[in-house]
């Protein structure tokens, strides 16, 4: 049973603070100055998790990719009450799956006192944000969503969209790791620290608050490199992981495993016994000190990946190792990563040399790597602009998906003598959305190690992730240009539903696009009221793009008018829309291909047109290996992506057709 939650507003709660000094030559500068200086915070308003605010019968996680931060400097307040202001943000931030903010404690009130002088006595302040909700998703009890890139289990309610009005100093967090640091100028030299998990640091001489002004961006930088790097290190983990053991990956994350040791006890859970085979090597060391990450590494430099993709993967010590063996051929590969002394001859005995070399602890297990990372770079090398243009979306099966979106009437009306406050309005549109495995086999053939060409073997994961990227793009562009009916039996495109338009006037020039911006703002919602929500991105063919970067680069423009008829040189659309150009759509291979039309769409993140979902999340291809099957004398392997494509509002997006 679907659950309808009613709250309109959520209030995030708080965290830990830090109050630091400056030094003699600093207080000297700023007193010589002159200048009004204030107290400085900084915070982590949110880091991607469980929160469970107390007006909400379950916990909750905030979908960061719909958190709407409209402006930079919002109300800071204490309690989240708006009579009792404390200040006022200067930057807000999203760094990967957290929430990060920085301001001054600028209100003359009680409360901004209070919250300053408390900070110094050692008061362990948090910070909580709060805003309107637009658009929430109930997860049943046992059932799993992907958000954030993190994987939760309900009962608990996926906050889709939301507006962020307001950030509160409180004394107890509904996100517990969130955090706050307020810097301020105090005459002893200690530094306070005011932590949940330890005790503070107190003087025992009174100290006098003054104001201050110090440069917070190298503090928010090497924080935020830190928790960069700890967010890298957990993506790392669960894509290695792929959920096989959730035990296993949760201890790595919560004991900080670094990913080289996770990577050796995953391998350790899934490689074959080898207890019937004599293997001398190692998981530490191959009979060549060296680990399996650096074979990874030999593998994909010896397939041609590039010194950057290399970089981005491994670090300098497993590099250097890299030199040493560039260009082995499957053969010596195998018997490197498999011990390198109980390998029979393959050309005297293969399938003895497959069933001994896959029978080894490590061997399969690196190959799989290898294919994965190489698939990964053939499938990021694709055209993406789908991503542009598309809401992307998570199912976790595959059945059909009823996507809800609330349409309503809450225009606030006036309140009559007797008190009575009206209800809302509220109705809602369905979307659906259902997902497809698309997936392939290959091998690491007789053959191939016979002709000893390791890039042989690893061209051909390259060449499924760039056909993952393709099946991607064939789906995503084949819906927008097909333009099939919808619910109501009218083309997603049409003149019923005030998104088609053609003609010469329809052309891509100022003319133009000005008849499409009026056009998209005549949208309206259920009742009847203007929709509110612009365009953003201007999508056109190749055979347009030169045009439409002149009109959204040029700030003059000279075009030819009748005699008589003057008309004004600047350019009314300059820097107005995300410009976004795909080859797709003059591909003949789709219906409905031109080099003509062009097109304008919401933000997908406000309002969708189009939607591509995935299996959990899971927005890229993934290897297996199968078993080796020794009748055929070669390794299966298998890549698959499940994902679907849809089309969603057709509100969201307006063709234009000369």
């Amino acid at each position: 049973m679907k659950k309808i939650l009613k709250l309109t507003r959520l209030m995030l709660e708080p965290t830990p603070v830090k109050l630091v000094e400056l030094n003699e030559n600093e207080l000297k500068t700023l007193e010589a100055s002159g200048e009004q200086v204030l107290p400085i915070f900084t915070l982590v308003a949110y880091t991607g998790g469980k929160a469970q605010p107390k007006d909400f019968p379950c916990p909750v996680v905030i979908d960061l990719s719909g958190l709407d931060i409209p402006v930079q400097k919002i109300p800071v307040r204490y309690e989240h009450k708006s009579f009792q202001g404390v200040g006022h943000t200067e930057k807000i931030r999203i760094v990967g799956i957290e929430v990060l903010a920085e301001g001054k404690i600028s209100r003359d009130t009680s409360w901004a006192r209070d919250v300053a002088q408390s900070a110094k006595n050692g008061f362990p302040w948090q910070a909580s944000m709060g805003g309107p909700i637009f658009q929430t998703e109930y997860v049943p009890f046992g059932q799993k969503v992907t958000v954030n890139g993190q994987a939760f289990e309900g009962e608990l309610y996926v906050i889709r969209k939301m507006t962020l009005k307001e950030i509160s100093f409180v004394d107890l967090a509904a996100d517990e790791n969130t955090s706050a640091i307020i810097e301020a100028q105090y005459d002893e030299r200690d530094i306070l620290e005011m932590d949940t998990k330890t005790e503070t640091k107190t003087n025992d001489v009174p100290v006098q608050i003054k104001a201050m002004a110090v440069d917070t961006e190298k503090m928010m930088q090497d924080f935020s490199t830190k928790m960069l790097i700890d967010q890298r290190r957990i993506a790392a983990i669960e894509k290695i992981g792929g959920g096989k053991f959730p035990d296993l990956e949760a201890k790595a994350i919560e004991e900080g495993w670094p990913v080289e040791k996770f990577h050796g006890e995953f391998q350790h859970k899934t490689m074959p016994d080898a207890s019937a085979v004599p293997v001398t090597g190692s998981m530490q060391n191959m009979g060549n000190g060296l680990k399996p990450v650096a074979l990874e590494a030999i593998a994909l430099a010896t397939s041609g990946s590039s010194m950057s993709f290399l970089e981005a993967q491994y670090d300098e010590k497993t590099l250097e190792q890299v030199d040493k063996f560039r260009g082995i051929g499957v053969q010596e590969f195998c018997e490197l990563a498999s011990g390198g002394k109980y390998l029979p001859k393959f050309r005297r005995d293969s399938r003895g040399w497959l069933e001994a070399a896959f029978s080894s602890a490590s061997l399969p297990g690196i190959l799989s790597n290898v294919a994965n990372k190489v698939l990964l770079e053939g499938f990021l090398t694709m055209d993406d602009t789908w991503r542009k243009i598309a809401k992307i979306g998570s199912c976790n099966n595959f059945q059909t998906h009823t996507r809800y979106r609330m349409n309503g009437a809450f225009k606030f009306e006036k309140v009559g003598p007797d008190g009575e406050i009206k209800h809302g309005q509220l109705g809602e549109q369905q979307f659906s959305q259902r997902l497809d495995t698309h997936a392939i086999m290959f091998a690491l053939t007789r053959q191939m190690i016979i002709d000893d060409d390791l890039g042989a073997f690893t061209e051909i994961p390259r060449g499924i992730g760039i056909g993952a990227g393709e099946a991607i793009n064939d789906a995503l562009w084949g819906c927008l240009l097909a333009n099939e009916k919808q619910k109501d039996l009218k083309e997603f495109f049409s003149v019923a539903h005030n998104n088609l338009f053609t003609g010469a006037d329809c052309a891509l020039n100022i003319a133009g696009l000005t008849k499409a911006e009026l056009k998209f703002s005549e949208q309206e919602r259920a009742p009847g009221r203007p929709l509110g929500i612009p365009a953003k991105i201007l999508l056109v063919p190749p055979a347009l793009k030169v045009a439409a970067e002149m009109l959204m680069k040029s700030l003059t423009v000279n075009e030819s008018t009748d005699p008589g008829k003057p008309m004004p040189v600047n350019n009314p659309h300059a820097g107005k829309y995300e410009l976004v150009s795909s080859p797709y759509l003059t591909s003949k291979a789709f219906k409905g291909f031109s080099a003509a039309a062009w097109y304008l769409f919401a933000d997908p993140l406000r309002l969708a047109a189009l939607e591509v979902a995935f299996l959990s999340g899971q927005d890229r291809p993934t290897v297996e290996r199968a078993d080796a099957d020794f009748n055929i004398l070669g390794v299966l392997f298998r890549g698959f992506i499940d994902f679907g494509v849809k089309e969603q509002d057709h509100r969201g997006a307006l063709k234009m057709e000369p």
